[in-house]
């Protein structure tokens, strides 16, 4: 080893000890007679200590020509600290410098490697490795490693088998592109990466495996957000024998033993509610439930009032901002600026202040007697001093719109505390959804979603209103997982291709062989798939995902330190029997 000790364990009971350490400079202190060299690896930092009394004269010399991010080893005795760092795991005690060596040199960095850099995400992304040398970054994937650990354990200890599924599958229509693989071998034909690995996990019910689970890389060719990669992590998991609620027991049981062994957190609430009831609530089907500020449908109460912008909408809905009274026009007119951002795409906002004395004053007052306002406020659950804010339009829009807009408004009132946890099941999604362009529908899920059992016989009937046997785990307004029960019927399944708008030859080319697979036996099952990174930004306190992966792309799927994609040699395409077309 070319260390005794790491850069965070020596104290004062080490006083007197000869050590070794290696590291990375992290900076230097020189006062001619005297050097002091911080220097540090992943367990911290330990200060070094060069004078011209105890050092030689030529290991002083050459440690005046030490810079930022050299990697050096160092031998010296561990001697107390005249002045003590209490804000240093190691502040008690420094290592006078015996003799050291320059393992290697480093050019200046781009940025500087401290808790607060100065470099830009692009820059940082390019040079990830020294990205990767700032502790908050460094922690980020220590506390992954955490996460991933505890969900092994945790699923081992149920017996669920960790089982590795193939990554050059068969393309298949489940939702986003597929990233397509060309074959070598087999000219002409290519492999796709998976978006899941959901009929291996299906396959393997069937084989008997019981309860299935796998940490895997999932790929997805579409277009990115702060939360979204190209590639992406799933706890994929599959049980055999089970019904709905004997999978989500199973999975609360995991994150509460994932909030209490990372987060040290006791969570036992894990309220329900329908999907139809999240969009009424809360306009999406992903509520943040740390807050209020649910929704309150005013139809009744805002039509019919002469105030015409409302009488033309279909919906008028509206929420109470808690304390928000004082808000002045600048900060309602920003507000109303924000909505009507292309992104939201809002038309405008109407306001009406509760104020302490009982009275309202409001952005229609020409329209609404104070018994109406009186009435609205009563819907929104206002109370003195809060803000009523209402919106108009179409239902689905306008929902969208409202929640959206709480959302920000809870950002800006700090109601959204990363250590407050508030999981929800989302339940009785619609099986379903009806696209007007393609004129068919699509699953909500995926086509292997099981329908409600006691809305088999809708199938034939009113597919539109069947409820798909589905559920997604949700917490602080995101959605960390979702699953279903699952089709272990041929006849159904060929029925949900049916719907979907699959011919018989298509549904055969496709998933000939998990219908194949159908009918020698299969169990009932079903599962649920977790995103990995979006779970473990969440119990570190973000929502954005990057910095909890390694190597993460930017908003264009691109690696920016390996500069990837890229073009390759005409020689591959050749042995591809590839040929690009011009992309003007």
């Amino acid at each position: 080893m070319l260390r005794t000790n790491n850069c965070g364990e020596l104290n004062l009971a080490h006083v007197g000890n000869k050590v070794t350490l290696a590291g990375w400079v992290q900076k230097t202190r020189n006062k001619g007679f005297m050097i002091w060299v911080d220097l540090r690896d992943r367990y911290g930092i330990t200060q070094i200590i060069f004078d011209e009394e105890r050092t030689d004269k030529k290991t002083l010399e050459m440690a005046q020509n030490l810079g930022r991010e050299f990697v050096i080893q160092v031998e010296g005795r561990v001697i107390e600290r005249e002045s003590k760092n209490p804000n240093m795991t190691t502040g008690a005690i420094e290592i006078l410098a015996e003799s050291f060596q320059i393992l290697n040199e480093s050019k200046t960095p781009p940025f500087t490697i401290e808790n607060e850099t100065d470099g830009g995400e692009e820059l940082r992304m390019q040079y990830r490795y020294l990205d990767i040398r700032r502790n908050p970054v460094r922690e980020n994937l220590i506390f992954r490693s955490k996460v991933s650990l505890a969900i092994r354990n945790y699923l081992s200890s149920y017996n669920f088998i960790d089982v590795e599924t193939p990554y050059l599958i068969k393309s298949t229509p489940e939702g986003a592109r597929d990233f397509v693989v060309p074959s070598r071998m087999n000219a002409g034909e290519f492999y796709a990466l998976p978006q899941s690995p959901q009929t291996f996990k299906q396959l393997l019910m069937v084989g008997g495996m019981d309860q299935y689970f796998q940490i895997v890389k999932c790929f997805r060719d579409e277009d990115l957000r702060a939360d979204r990669q190209p590639e992406f992590t799933q706890i994929d998991c599959e049980m055999t024998f089970v019904e709905q609620e004997d999978i989500l027991a199973r999975f609360e049981g995991l994150l509460i033993h994932l909030l209490k062994e990372i987060k040290g957190v006791e969570v036992s609430n894990f309220p329900r509610m329908t999907y139809a009831e999240a969009m009424q609530k809360y306009g999406n089907d992903k509520p943040d439930i740390r807050f209020g500020m649910e929704f309150a449908e005013l139809n009744e109460l805002a039509k019919g009032k002469g105030f015409t912008v409302f009488d033309q909408q279909e919906l008028i809905v509206g929420i109470a901002v808690p304390g928000a009274a004082t808000y002045t026009r600048k900060q309602i007119d920003a507000l109303i600026d924000w909505v009507k951002r292309p992104q939201i795409g809002a038309n405008g906002l109407i306001w009406v202040k509760c104020n302490e004395d009982g009275s309202f004053k409001s952005s229609v007052d020409k329209f609404y007697s104070q018994e109406d306002l009186q009435a609205w406020a009563t819907s929104t659950q206002a109370s003195a001093g809060d803000l009523i804010l209402v919106m108009g339009g179409e239902v689905n829009k306008t929902r969208t719109q409202l929640s959206a807009l709480r959302m920000e408004l809870a950002e800006q009132l700090g109601l959204r505390d990363p250590e407050v946890f508030a999981p929800l099941w989302v339940v009785d999604f619609p099986l379903l959804e009806w696209d007007e362009e393609s004129k068919r529908f699509h699953a909500m899920h995926h086509p292997f979603t099981a329908p409600k059992p006691e809305q088999m016989e809708l199938l034939a009937t009113d597919p539109g209103a069947v409820n798909a046997n589905a559920y997604d785990l949700v917490l602080n307004g995101n959605e960390i997982g979702g699953g279903s029960i699952r089709i272990h019927d041929a006849a159904v399944q060929e029925t949900m291709f049916d719907l979907l708008g699959f011919t018989k030859e298509e549904a055969q080319a496709q998933f000939g062989f998990l219908m194949e697979a159908f009918q020698y036996g299969a169990p009932p099952h079903g599962g649920i798939a977790l995103g990995l990174d979006r779970l473990v930004a969440i119990l570190g306190g973000q929502e954005t995902i990057r910095d909890f992966i390694a190597f993460p792309k930017n908003n264009s799927g691109r690696d920016l330190m390996i500069n990837a994609p890229a073009s390759i040699a005409t020689t591959q395409l050749d042995e591809l029997n590839l040929v690009l077309k011009p992309t003007s």
